[in-house]
């Protein structure tokens, strides 16, 4: 951790800004505005309705340089061991890299590859979309099915909903859960002659992918010809050689530097090169590598992810609110909150520092969200009268799609923005009340069901339109964010060993299933669970 001292400061500046009205601050502090909003990679980000006073906002500076955020961040883009309990770099920076780049993973030059798997995908998506490459009866391939999990199905994911047109010439369809019924839906209706299955792990042993991998390749051999039948089916993994023994005719590789939440830039997203094509993945890379050029050379006071860091480093470790929801103004943009889940909580919740110590203060809040206007009519209600206080972020596009009539959407988020800082008093609702007609006594009953705390924070994240240069720099700015957390918590952002535990129960269960029984070293209650369940 960093100097305990420093955390005192942060402690104390906290414990005064507690009860500061954030609206008095612009009036208090005429430069507010202009020190807490910066613009970035096409992203504008408004702070200014954060809880913290101009004192506060200094201490939370003071902590990032005291945790030396600029330090592990010179550490990360030199391809350094900051993953420490894997002793590997964590280079998802080099996967959106311009050519001439040259990045290093433990000393290991990387970047020939990474251009190399780069050029090798757009190949490939040029001959699928242009009908060059076919299936295994000659027809040119139609649809995509990927298959994958976390990582391997978020990144993509996010990125089809985000960017795909309205009409696509390729329908892509996203399988993660074990469920049947999510192979069922994305199968319905496709022909297995023009179908390709993309089936992405970065170890090619996870369970719920291999289910899934296995139906869709029995989906395809009970129609289609053996000879040619390989074509149809393709694998992005780490680990190539189990891919290509699974019955993958082809693979695209990626090495175990690049983490699964980071791992949209490299080939995992292969689904989305073909569909939406090269030069909008180029685009997307564009816009990231946009973000990490001003991550690498912004001071922190000005620095877009440090201070999104902070303002959540501040309201969870200083004003102990442990959830925050992120709302993005936007349709293309709904899997967002789903994204950003894995991308912090696994990344950063954790209960341990980096030497193995049990952490002291809180890390990583909850995240949920829901696309705006629908949260508004969901858990909106609790963020505005609701006794506990969650943050919020607001992603609004000036434009979603061009020529639209009508109010537009931002409009919402401005006000629910606003709403939150501002709030209602008793006494304004007892006078509306009055003034549309209530009498004394109806007003008095009502007024406390009317009244809105206000004095809530919420951050503002603007861009012109959703494009794939917008949407990189909104992802890195996400991922970044997360790293400086990481960083001032001193925890590894880069390992998830809280997935592991749940796996290998699941292999024991899976055994008891297939006995018929349970085993009896069952704890009772999962035991009569299974016994239940079998019955």
């Amino acid at each position: 951790m960093s100097d305990p001292a420093i955390w005192a400061a942060f402690d104390a500046a906290a414990t005064r800004d507690a009860e500061a009205r954030i609206v008095n601050q612009f009036a208090s502090d005429p430069d507010r505005l202009a020190r807490m909003s910066v613009e970035a990679a096409g992203l504008y980000l408004d702070l200014s309705k954060q809880s913290w006073t101009r004192d506060g906002f200094r201490i939370c500076l003071d902590l990032a340089r005291a945790a030396g955020v600029e330090r592990e961040r010179a550490r990360l883009f030199a391809g350094e061991s900051v993953n420490n309990t894997e002793c590997r770099a964590v280079l998802h920076p080099a996967l959106r890299a311009e050519d001439g780049a040259e990045f290093r993973a433990l000393g290991e030059p990387v970047s020939d590859e990474v251009r190399s798997v780069r050029q090798a995908m757009a190949d490939y998506a040029t001959a699928v979309r242009s009908g060059t490459e076919t299936g295994a009866t000659g027809q040119a391939f139609k649809a995509i099915v990927h298959i994958g999990i976390g990582g391997s199905d978020l990144g993509p994911r996010v990125v089809w909903d985000a960017l795909r047109p309205l009409e696509p010439a390729i329908d892509l369809r996203f399988v993660a859960n074990i469920d049947p019924r999510d192979m069922a839906e994305a199968l319905t209706g496709l022909d297995p002659e023009t179908t390709l299955v993309i089936v992405v792990s970065k170890t090619f042993t996870t369970q719920e992918t291999l289910a899934n991998a296995e139906a869709a390749r029995a989906w395809l051999a009970a129609s289609l010809p053996v000879a040619g039948r390989d074509r149809h089916f393709i694998g992005v993994t780490a680990a190539p050689e189990r891919a290509e023994s699974f019955g993958c005719g082809r693979t695209f590789a990626f090495r175990d530097w690049v983490g699964g939440r980071y791992s949209l830039w490299s080939a995992v997203s292969l689904s989305c090169v073909i569909a939406l094509g090269p030069d909008v993945f180029d685009s997307l890379l564009a816009g990231a590598r946009a973000m990490d050029a001003h991550f690498v050379t912004a001071s922190l006071e000005r620095n877009a992810p440090v201070l999104l860091a902070l303002a959540q480093v501040w309201n969870v470790d200083g004003l102990n609110r442990p959830a925050r929801t992120v709302a993005p103004y936007a349709h293309g943009l709904r899997r967002l909150p789903a994204f950003l889940q894995q991308l912090e909580m696994e990344s950063n919740g954790k209960r341990v520092h980096r030497d193995g110590s049990p952490v002291t203060r809180p890390t990583c809040p909850v995240v949920f969200g829901e696309p705006g206007t629908n949260g508004q009519h969901a858990f909106f209600q609790q963020i505005h009268q609701g006794p506990q206080v969650v943050p919020a972020e607001f992603v609004i596009l000036a434009e979603t799609l061009p020529d639209t009539a009508g109010a537009p959407l931002w409009a919402n988020a401005l006000a629910q923005g606003q709403a939150l800082m501002l709030g209602k008093t008793t006494g304004a609702a007892r006078a509306e009340l009055i003034a549309a007609g209530a009498s004394e006594a109806e007003a008095d009953r009502l007024a406390g069901h009317k009244t809105f705390p206000g004095n809530r924070p919420s951050t503002a994240i603007v861009m012109d339109r959703l494009g794939p240069e917008t949407l990189g720099a909104l992802l890195a700015l996400y991922e970044h964010k997360t790293f400086v957390e990481g960083v001032i918590w001193n925890i590894n952002s880069f390992d998830q060993w809280g997935v592991e535990l749940g796996k290998v129960l699941a292999k024991a269960v899976l055994r008891d299933v297939g006995a018929g029984e349970p085993s009896a070293d069952l704890d009772p209650s999962t035991s009569a669970l299974l016994t239940r369940l079998l019955a």
